[in-house]
């Protein structure tokens, strides 16, 4: 079992320092390679094609559906790695059935008229701050909110922005994704650029010293769990009723510009997919855009029918 231990340390290395993944993702990764190390247990044969089997069946009944295909994603990336190192002669996935109905959610979006009125607070409460505090707190949230809703990022992404990575020359902001991969984006919304402006303005100072482009009042990263709660406090002064969260944003973006005409294939490249089929999924949501088209645009709409 020591050996498998040792394969794993060298494996997540080899994540870390070759394909460069983020600390999320190898953290993921080795929790779910030391749950299969303990299921294991005093097993020799980690490579079995029966152990793995039954690994599989243990999962099925512990997790939901879209957990197992997580756990499953890791192992079978790892035996890849195994593979590829000569240090199996065999892959035992590829012996293996792994699929499965995955029941599929739909992502839960904003109305726009709730976006708005979101926004519209963020605002206000930049009007009524009674203090400078207040004031550079209310720019940095302004600042936060209209990049999240402006291009669709995640949260994560959000977070780690760095100070180049935004170019108001240009008027465009360098995300990095999910897999070390990158995209840019262009910022079209004059309010957004001077939000932007303004945070930086106020901030630069922090900026330089944390090296993180948002930060908090400890001129540190500003962390998920910030933007989550100022999310929620905007939320109630808006009085939305809805739970909102930072991954509910870019649903909306990506819906939002689905229902205006744009093609799937950019809203894809925008949100940072590698697979069209992950974007497909707002195709589903996009329930305003379906009735107009049915009510408006059905040539039934357009038939005169004797007798009808």
């Amino acid at each position: 079992m020591n050996t498998l231990n040792n394969y794993i340390v060298d494996y997540l290395e080899y994540c870390k320092y070759r394909k460069r993944l983020d600390a999320k993702t190898l953290k993921a990764y080795r929790i779910d390679l030391v749950q299969y190390v303990n299921y294991l247990k005093k097993i020799s044969e980690f490579y079995s094609k029966d152990n793995l089997d039954k690994y599989i069946t243990y999962l099925h009944r512990q997790y939901k559906p879209k957990t197992v295909k997580r756990k499953l994603a890791s192992l079978k990336a790892f035996f890849h790695y195994m593979e590829y190192r000569e240090i199996l002669t065999e892959n035992p996935f590829s012996k293996l059935d792994i699929r499965f109905r995955e029941a599929k959610l739909l992502p839960k979006t904003i109305p726009f008229h709730s976006i708005q009125a979101f926004l519209s607070v963020l605002y206000r409460q930049k009007e009524l701050a009674d203090s400078p505090y207040r004031l550079r707190c209310c720019l940095r949230d302004i600042a936060v909110m209209e990049l999240l809703f402006a291009t669709g990022m995640r949260i994560s992404e959000l977070c780690s922005l760095k100070p180049s990575d935004i170019d108001f020359e240009n008027q465009s902001i360098l995300i990095y994704g999910k897999g070390a991969k990158e995209r840019i984006l262009h910022i079209g919304n004059p309010e957004v650029l001077s939000a932007l402006s303004l945070y930086q303005e106020a901030f630069q100072p922090d900026i330089a010293a944390c090296g993180y482009f948002f930060v908090n009042r400890l001129q540190r990263k500003l962390s998920a769990q910030s933007v989550r709660y100022m999310i929620t406090h905007y939320a109630k002064l808006a009085g939305i009723e809805q739970h909102l969260t930072p991954h509910m944003f870019r649903h909306s973006f990506a819906t939002l510009l689905l229902e205006q005409d744009v093609d799937i294939r950019y809203i894809q490249k925008m949100l940072g997919h590698s697979s069209i089929s992950t974007t497909e999924i707002y195709t589903h949501v996009s329930c305003g855009k379906q009735k107009d088209i049915l009510v408006h645009r059905h040539p039934r709409n357009f038939m005169r029918v004797n007798g009808g």
